[in-house]
């Protein structure tokens, strides 16, 4: 097994143990609100939210980014790298799209494959050499493969409801008699759950980037071309501002919004410098 697949198969086996401890997660709750039969019912229902999120993540991602469709007459180069990575990675074409904003990013949305959506800020295309472009597009097209939004969907949706039943459960309490102990194990639900599942999610969310960044150094076949377009990213995010919705945060390739202090703890993304040294290291296997 190549670093690469190696190091794809290890985020994604952490990804799905992230993911069954998310939804593992939720169930206790309804187990401890209700009993079996709540609990039953809230799987139920986080079947059903996951399936909707899946379905309407890419209309939400695109209309939140204000991203708009472009055509191959107005970005011909852009066309041409999208439909060469694709090749090479055995993708079907994605709609493309531009975001008329001037910070340098991207992000890729869609439910499978074949209804993948890859979208690029005016800023990305002004910024960046081709070949560290390649490199962008390359990351975007390994979340298109590995289903990430499918993955990414499922996260945040159960995060949200355990957030949600968090503060139900402040407001709406438990049972006035199960006595001091029991109000403290409401309160510990209450308090830690919501941030239990806040943790769960941002840690899927970090192995998904290190996941795209291996599969999209593999579909370039050249780790080089993405470790210096997201250093350069990075330095373009921090000069530039760019009004995005929290929630899709990260859908995008960098931060979009820059954050010091206890904030670097609670990030949708790993650190720039691990994302470059981890795929620097991948240079001997793909050269």
């Amino acid at each position: 097994m190549t670093t690469t697949k190696r190091s794809t198969f290890a985020a994604t086996l952490r990804t799905t143990v992230l993911l069954a401890t998310l939804s593992g997660l939720f169930v206790v709750i309804g187990f401890l609100i209700g009993g079996q039969s709540t609990a039953l019912l809230f799987l139920f229902m986080a079947a059903l939210m996951n399936m909707g999120a899946w379905f309407f993540s890419d209309k939400l991602a695109l209309k939140m980014s204000g991203a708009k469709p472009i055509s191959e007459s107005e970005a011909p180069r852009l066309y041409e790298i999208v439909r060469e990575l694709c090749t090479r990675a055995d993708l079907p074409m994605p709609k493309l799209y531009m975001i008329p904003q001037d910070q340098p990013n991207a992000f890729a949305t869609g439910r499978s494959p074949k209804h993948s959506a890859v979208a690029v800020t005016r800023g990305i295309t002004q910024l960046l050499s081709e070949d560290e472009l390649r490199g962008v597009i390359a990351h975007e097209l390994a979340h298109v493969r590995h289903r990430d939004i499918l993955v990414q969907s499922v996260a945040a949706t159960i995060g949200a409801a355990i957030t949600y039943l968090g503060y139900m459960l402040m407001w709406f309490g438990g049972d006035e008699d199960s006595g001091p102990l029991g109000l403290i194990a409401s309160l510990a639900l209450v308090l830690l759950a919501p941030i239990a599942a806040s943790l769960i999610q941002l840690a899927i969310s970090r192995q998904r980037e290190f996941a795209a960044d291996a599969g999209g150094a593999e579909i370039a076949g050249n780790p080089e071309s993405l470790a210096s377009a997201l250093l350069r990213l990075e330095e373009g995010a921090k000069a530039v501002p760019m009004e995005v919705n929290p929630a899709a945060e990260p859908l995008y390739i960098v931060k979009p919004f820059r954050g010091g202090g206890i904030s670097k703890f609670f990030s949708t993304h790993p650190p720039i410098e691990e994302r470059v040294r981890r795929l620097r290291q991948m240079r001997p296997s793909l050269v």
